[in-house]
């Protein structure tokens, strides 16, 4: 996956917002709420969080290792030459998103039109 398709998947979620943090990432939001976080330097790089019953399968996984200072909030940093599908990553990155999502308080998610 490029950059360009994973900034056009992750905006083509609902209600999602991109800026650029620390200079060089690229992060993505629903309701003002990180739920995906990629290097704008190469090679690409990028992290989400994870369910807690997946996180040590996926670091099993070459290529995908504990997110700097998120590991411990269940983020995982997947690194290019990552052994993951396309398909997998969409669905990790879809998965981030609905977990960060579920979190939101309904006074937030009213204001970002998700209710």
């Amino acid at each position: 996956m490029h950059l360009d398709d994973l900034r056009t998947f992750c905006l083509s979620l609902p209600a999602v917002s991109e800026d650029v943090k620390w200079d060089h990432d690229l992060c993505f939001s629903v309701g003002g709420k990180m739920f995906c976080v990629a290097s704008l330097e190469p090679p690409l790089t990028f992290s989400l969080k994870v369910p807690d019953d997946q996180l040590d399968e996926l670091l099993s996984q070459p290529g995908v290792v504990p997110a700097p200072y998120l590991a411990r909030y269940k983020w995982v940093l997947l690194q290019e030459g990552r052994t993951l599908s396309e398909e997998q990553v969409t669905a990790l990155i879809r998965q981030s998103y609905a977990l960060i999502k579920g979190k939101l308080p309904k006074k937030e998610l009213k204001a970002a039109g998700l209710l």
